[in-house]
């Protein structure tokens, strides 16, 4: 049977609640768990002591077990110095997607033509405005 360290979601609409739960991997995200090894309140600030509860010798015991915990509990672990969680590297997240790379490339050659007009306009020589004639009669 294969086991996962999850969060399974609590709480009212707008005010999440999390258990930290081991559970089979085929039952439902907040359905049937084998045992409740901690909790997580997003709400509270994230230096606040019961953000993220844990019960350490339990969890110990299912990593041992094979149990596998998923990215964000894996996070929580690794701060509590009980898993080694490496830092994840995803270089193609930052960059734009087409539609954003034609948006630029249309905005560059807005740039350009009108920094080619405003140069035209400054090598065109300035026409002097005629003079105003006084009507004397």
């Amino acid at each position: 049977m294969a086991v996962k360290i999850r969060l399974a979601r609590g709480g009212a609409k707008k005010r999440p609640y999390y258990r930290i739960v081991v559970a089979d991997v085929r039952s439902p995200r907040d359905g049937r768990y084998l045992e409740k090894v901690g909790t997580h309140n997003p709400l509270l600030p994230k230096d606040h002591e019961d953000r993220v509860r844990l019960v350490e010798d339990r969890i110990i015991y299912w990593l041992g077990q094979g149990a596998q915990p998923t990215d964000r509990v894996a996070r929580f672990l690794d701060a509590a110095g009980l898993l080694k969680c490496e830092a994840r590297n995803n270089p193609n997240k930052a960059k734009a997607g087409a539609k954003a790379l034609e948006r630029i490339e249309e905005k560059k050659a807005k740039v350009e033509a009108a920094a080619e007009a405003a140069a035209e306009a400054a090598a065109a020589p300035a026409e002097e405005a005629p003079a105003e004639e006084t009507a004397e009669t």
